[in-house]
């Protein structure tokens, strides 16, 4: 008789280490687990996740980050539900499709991008992470914003304590403080340009949220400050982890770099690949409003609900082979990969599906162009073997690579 691999806890060392194993074995033996210490029902498989997500009876809902953003951001578009977020919705979500992203963001992002590797493409060698991953992004949202780029630091940093606020499964206080003061830090940083910026509107995405109406109503100074809080934070680590997670994926699969390499339109489809394959995050949680059943029982009314995102994108249920990095598959479509039709789950589904998802598929496909025109022959530093971190959010803390430089 097999004996059943034992099922490591979410917070263990282990479970961190390489996650997939044990989403393997939640799928298929405890597709529903209490899971006492974070006080949550934790849910794996796609079916679950993809109707939680879409929620179309409404029976679940966000009312579980007043706890769980709102101490680090203030309160968010996440947070709000009927008319009221399909208001706030209507007033930021131009700026990040159609004509404002391809006219007015599109050449930030690659002026961005090509600072960037201006800085590294005649040495030969870089960390993809620290000299671009993480830098990009932020640099992106700043500019957008009209912010002042010098600040970087600052940036980087608040977003990192808000990141890790938000992953602090175990209850850290010490996390939990330095999220809670990067709140205070970043509203007395951002609330005097908004105040500036209703006196003397420029052409920047900030100006535009303090100008903004729809039907009557306006932001308010903390609604859009916490709208800047929550687009650095989620625009910044996700987009970030997405760019390092395309490159080890592509880096570590010779043969999809070398098609993608000489097929730039294979990119959406590598991204989108990416998402499913190795999401930056791993879980998002809701709330039920009313008892629920799903896969393996039943979940209370007023429960909190880890939907494991990583899980639910490698379930063999949907996705053919699904540990398997592939750009080709035929059951993930690149044309709705970046819509709230998307078949993977790492931009969430539904009412709640990530605003700025074409703007990640700007900055990621921007990105990975310029690169690959910058490092025609780039390949892993000899000996590294790229390795994921973290629980919340998931992706390469280094990648190292070599390349010969392009000489003009």
């Amino acid at each position: 008789m097999s004996v059943a691999p034992q099922l490591p806890d979410i917070l263990s060392p282990e479970f961190a280490a390489d996650p997939y194993p044990a989403y393997a074995v939640m799928r298929e033996r405890e597709p529903l687990i209490w899971h006492e210490a974070t006080r949550s029902y934790i849910v794996s498989r796609y079916e679950d996740v993809e109707r939680i997500f879409k929620d179309k009876k409404s029976e679940f809902t966000t009312d579980n980050y007043d706890w769980q953003i709102e101490p680090v951001h203030g309160r968010t578009i996440l947070q709000m539900s009927g008319r009221e977020h399909a208001v706030r919705r209507a007033l930021v979500a131009p700026a990040f499709r159609g004509s404002d992203l391809r006219e007015k963001f599109l050449p930030v992002i690659e002026r961005n991008s090509r600072e960037l590797i201006d800085t590294f493409r005649a040495a030969g060698s870089a960390d993809i992470v620290s000299d671009y991953a993480t830098r990009f992004p932020v640099n992106v949202i700043a500019d957008m914003l009209g912010l002042d780029k010098a600040d970087h630091a600052r940036f980087h940093g608040w977003y990192t304590a808000v990141i890790a606020f938000l992953g602090n499964l175990a209850g850290d206080p010490e996390v939990t403080a330095a999220g809670e003061r990067t709140r205070v830090e970043f509203a007395d940083y951002m609330i005097p340009v908004i105040q500036e910026r209703r006196e003397k509107p420029g052409d920047d995405l900030l100006s535009a949220l303090c100008a903004a109406e729809v039907d009557g109503v306006r932001m308010s100074d903390e609604d859009i400050k916490a709208f800047c809080s929550l687009l650095l934070a989620a625009g910044g680590e996700t987009t970030d982890k997405a760019i390092a997670g395309i490159l080890v994926n592509l880096l570590t699969h010779p043969e999809q770099l070398a098609a993608v390499r000489a097929d730039r339109s294979l990119i959406p489809a590598a991204f989108a690949e990416t998402l499913r394959y190795t999401p930056p995050v791993h879980m998002i949680m809701r709330q039920s409003a009313v008892d629920v059943e799903v896969s393996g029982g039943t979940i209370p009314a007023g429960a909190t609900v880890t939907c494991l995102i990583g899980a639910a994108n490698r379930d063999e249920r949907r996705f053919r082979d699904p540990d398997r990095f592939d750009i080709f598959r035929d059951d993930l479509s690149t044309t709705s990969a970046f819509s709230a039709a998307a078949d993977h789950l790492a931009f969430a589904l539904g009412r709640h599906f990530c605003v700025g998802a074409l703007l990640a598929k700007a900055e990621v496909e921007t990105g990975v162009n310029q690169l690959l025109d910058a490092m025609p022959d780039l390949r892993l530093a000899d000996g590294f073997h790229p390795v994921e971190q973290g629980v919340f959010t998931r992706g390469p803390q280094s990648l190292p690579v070599r390349f010969t430089p392009v000489t003009a």
